[in-house]
């Protein structure tokens, strides 16, 4: 079984009860026995995503093949606190550089845009509570090694976690294609660099909240990147930026 994946009623409440990280529970629909109820009960003391689905889903997930009607999904590394972020750029005497994430559910992605964090001097990432992947094996994996050193924070709400720190002094850049030149925006001081996902790039109403829009300028017969690589082409230019500020 991998590190993530823990199966099995007493497994899974034992997991909760010893205050692991669990990102998503899932349960068989309709079983609402009392030690189901009890594990239903820990992860909403948790806040912890919990899904009902179908046996068939819950045998195709298992691993085991022993899963009891209860899944959990835990994470591998532990999640920082933004204040941590922001108190890490501080210690370096640097102004803040936080890469925020929306929407991103590719394990890879994510590794990959923490090795890229962690390379460009990035002070720390910020993923969403729901409709993200969570710091499993395979993101621990994909990083390199840079999750050891790369603070991730997990929010409830990416939008409100934006307005706080817009307060804080933050600026926002996202990247889309129907923005600016990356070439042409101011992109030094205390920055957040929103990317999106690769289907849908960056929601409506994260986009709004962001002070100006970058585009990658592209040369090529199709319209997008991978969102791990264009997080890359615009650390980098921020990076540059900084270096002849």
């Amino acid at each position: 079984m991998s590190s993530e994946q823990i199966e099995g009623r007493n497994a899974v409440l034992e997991a909760f009860r010893s205050g692991k990280t669990v990102d998503k529970l899932f349960i068989l629909d309709g079983c609402q026995d009392g030690p189901v109820r009890t594990i239903a009960r820990e992860a909403r003391k948790q806040d912890t995503i919990v899904n009902y689905v179908s046996k068939e889903r819950l045998d195709q997930m298992s691993e085991t093949g022993m899963h009891q009607g209860v899944i959990a999904q835990a994470a591998a590394y532990a999640y920082a606190e933004v204040e941590d972020i922001l108190r890490k750029a501080e210690e370096a005497g640097e102004p803040p550089f936080i890469i925020l994430l929306d929407n991103l559910e590719d394990p890879h992605n994510l590794g990959a845009v923490i090795r890229t964090a962690n390379l460009a001097g990035a002070h720390g990432v910020i993923i969403p509570k729901r409709r993200s992947v969570g710091l499993t094996s395979v993101v621990a994996r994909t990083s390199a090694g840079a999750i050891h050193y790369t603070p991730v924070a997990k929010v409830n709400n990416l939008g409100q976690t934006i307005d706080e720190l817009k307060k804080k002094g933050l600026w926002f850049v996202c990247a889309d294609m129907g923005g600016e030149s990356m070439y042409r925006l101011n992109l030094t001081g205390p920055i957040g660099l929103v990317i999106g996902s690769e289907g849908e790039g960056v929601s409506r109403l994260i986009r709004e909240k962001c002070d100006m829009t970058a585009a990658i300028p592209m040369r090529g017969d199709i319209d997008s990147l991978n969102a791990s690589v264009a997080c890359g082409i615009l650390a980098y230019e921020i990076v540059r930026q900084r270096l002849n500020a």
